[in-house]
């Protein structure tokens, strides 16, 4: 089964070109030689509100993506709102898969507890927020990756939750 993925970078200086978007590579990378998904969306967005949310809903609802990966934008600053934009268009909260991003993260470092990510389905998608650096971005798609394939099955129809 190939997963169709989108990936979402909030970043002020990404959207205005100033920055490289190496996290969305290690997104990217983790996709396609974890699950063997299939990138079918990509872009960078201002750490705004709105327009996090209307990529969101255009991920999921027009590119009907199985799995929408956001990074950036989940911290302390005030223009951190990743989480704020996914929680108005998500339907429903996963909070096992945050939590347990933030407790891996947190065996490397102890500022992991500070991330705000979250984690949440909105129809069948499920959207999962990374912290904005490529070394958070391992460390906290990596502590789930395991976990993904079943959630996706589960939302898709393919399996029952309570499947082995």
């Amino acid at each position: 089964m190939r997963w169709k993925v989108a990936l979402l970078t909030a970043s002020d200086k990404g959207s205005r070109g100033e920055r490289e978007d190496t996290s969305a590579q290690v997104i990217r990378e983790l996709v396609e030689e974890e699950l063997s998904g299939e990138i079918v969306d990509y872009r960078i967005v201002p750490d705004e509100q709105d327009e996090i949310m209307a990529a969101l809903i255009e991920m999921t609802d027009y590119f009907q993506a199985d799995l929408v990966i956001t990074t950036g934008g989940t911290g302390l600053a005030p223009r951190d709102l990743t989480p704020e934009a996914t929680l108005k268009v998500i339907d429903r909260e996963v909070p096992g898969l945050a939590e347990a991003m933030r407790i891996g993260a947190m065996q490397r470092t102890r500022r992991a507890m500070l991330s705000r990510g979250v984690c949440g389905i909105r129809g069948r998608s499920l959207i999962i927020n990374l912290p904005g650096s490529p070394k958070g971005v391992h460390e906290n798609l990596m502590a789930i990756m395991d976990q993904i394939p079943h959630a996706l099955n589960i939302l898709s129809g393919r399996i029952g939750e309570h499947a082995e």
